[in-house]
């Protein structure tokens, strides 16, 4: 399983690597950068950047997509080399996914016309203009698409996905030894999937998920 994870300059570091960190532990996931030039991409402090292994043209057919959002997402809209990649992509994906602003990325691909989606609240309501149903929940699947709200909610949308894919005793298990605990009570409009784990709600260490999850690497 093919994970591309798309960079531009001025991304939100945290909206790539969120769900990266729960997604990689995927087991048979490969997850690879990419970007329009290999190298380093720069975040949008300017002071972090993570590196494009590949280029956009050299992972025509990931079986997941997933975009990030970030100050740098204005000055991509209208980059046909970038939403032309979307589309093809998305053409043979499994799941087409988003954190934060990538949601208005999909959306001007032609990608979110008539689905339900989310993005960050600030930029919420221009996902209208490009004909998606937008809604305040934290993460929204609609189909093969899960599109997270802003920046940390990336994590949730990982996490979901995680356990679309290999059940959801193994993404408690990755959220357990990730030690990521979001408080039960957050606002209506930001609610999270139900998908927590809590110490004391967490599968038994005996137990398959915690045998085959590959927890240890977090020690590295």
């Amino acid at each position: 399983m093919q994970i591309a994870i798309v960079l531009f300059d001025r991304f939100t570091a945290l909206d790539a690597v969120g769900p990266y960190e729960m997604l990689c532990r995927i087991p048979g996931a490969k997850t690879v950068f990419v970007a329009e030039q290999p190298g380093p991409v720069r975040g949008d402090r300017g002071s972090l950047a993570l590196v494009a292994d590949k280029t956009l043209d050299e992972v025509p057919t990931p079986d997941i997509v997933l975009v990030p959002g970030g100050p740098g997402q204005s000055a991509q809209m209208d980059n046909e080399a970038l939403l032309g990649w979307l589309r093809t992509a998305d053409a043979t994906s499994t799941w087409t996914t988003s954190v934060c602003t990538g949601s208005l990325l999909l959306a001007a691909a032609g990608l979110l016309k008539g689905r339900r989606a989310t993005s960050h609240w600030l930029a919420l309501d221009v996902l209208a203009v490009f004909g998606a149903e937008p809604t305040g929940e934290r993460v929204v699947t609609d189909g093969k698409f899960i599109t997270a709200a802003g920046v940390s909610s990336g994590i949730d949308m990982g996490l979901t996905l995680v356990g679309g894919i290999a059940g959801d005793e193994y993404a408690q298990a990755i959220q357990l030894g990730t030690e990521y605990d979001p408080p039960r009570t957050t606002p209506a409009r930001r609610r999270r999937p139900r998908l927590r784990s809590s110490r004391s709600s967490a599968p038994r260490a005996g137990s398959s998920s915690i045998r085959s999850c590959p927890l240890t690497e977090l020690d590295r």
